[in-house]
């Protein structure tokens, strides 16, 4: 499988050094991501006064940092932050997934970790919401059509210290086929999660979509047929993905198995051994 090519590396260089007249003065206005070099931590602009600026991470941590001549990196390269001007916004922007998003984003280059989900239904999915947030830790995010080889897709991968593996199970439930598969990885670099759903197209809350709930299909009968056909959809699946993709705007619309799902395998595979 061939990841996405996400450029050079911004942390490249040597930002100790830079030349001359080229480190330039940015407003930490909220929302802008900076990274204290000092410390490495790194994180969006929440406040901003006379006594610095403060900085919180995806996990909600903060620090205050003094507004130093050339104190931060922003895009791998040295910054003065200063004080913005009255007409800053007075809040952050989110993101889909509820994250401070990040303005101006270049993605990171990526990671050797990565996230394999079932399908591109769900690969879809996972990119509208946590599309943003997966860019800026440079992770990507790879459909397997499927679990049924998966000790052998892990193999290949190779997971070890620094190259994790985090893989999203549809249907991962108690006596399941999913869970019988994924007992059997054991590395302790491969986080196999899922959530109880047969389909990701459950994952989207019902009333999202306009129903009252998504309807049982009986056994023998494919899932994504059976539903189009009690909900009286006159249309392909691949037409009815879109209508319900386009459905979704924030993880608000999303049921909460599976958002702590993708969040729980993000944090594995940006853990700082990652």
């Amino acid at each position: 499988m061939r990841s996405k090519d996400y450029g050079d590396d911004v942390l490249a260089g040597d930002w100790r050094r830079p030349l001359k007249g080229t480190i330039p003065d940015v407003p930490a206005e909220p929302g802008l991501v900076a990274e204290d070099p000092a410390s490495g931590f790194c994180g969006a602009v929440v406040g901003c006064d006379k006594f610095g600026v403060t900085l919180e991470d995806r996990h909600g941590r903060r620090r205050l940092f003094p507004l130093a001549k050339a104190g931060f990196l922003i895009d791998g390269k040295p910054v003065t932050l200063v004080r913005p001007g009255p007409s800053a916004p007075a809040g952050p922007v989110r993101s889909a997934s509820g994250s401070i998003a990040v303005r101006g984003l270049r993605a990171r280059v990526a990671k050797e970790s990565r996230i394999y989900v079932e399908g591109a239904h769900d690969a879809e999915l996972v990119e509208k919401i946590w599309g943003h947030d997966l860019r800026v830790e440079g992770v990507a995010v790879e459909f397997l059509e499927g679990v049924d080889d998966l000790p052998a897709i892990v193999e290949e991968f190779g997971p070890q210290e620094g190259r994790r593996l985090g893989v999203l199970v549809d249907h991962l439930v108690e006596g399941s086929k999913e869970s019988r598969i994924a007992a059997r990885i054991s590395s302790p670099y491969v986080l196999v999660t899922g959530h109880p759903f047969i389909d990701i197209w459950e994952a989207v809350k019902p009333s999202v979509v306009g129903i009252r709930a998504w309807p049982r299909v009986p056994r023998g009968v494919p899932w994504k047929e059976g539903v189009l056909e009690a909900l009286g959809w006159r249309m392909e699946t691949g037409e009815a993905w879109k209508r319900i993709l386009g459905r979704v705007e924030s993880y608000a619309d999303l049921e909460p198995e599976l958002l702590g799902r993708v969040e729980e395998l993000i944090d594995f595979v940006t853990a700082p051994s990652a």
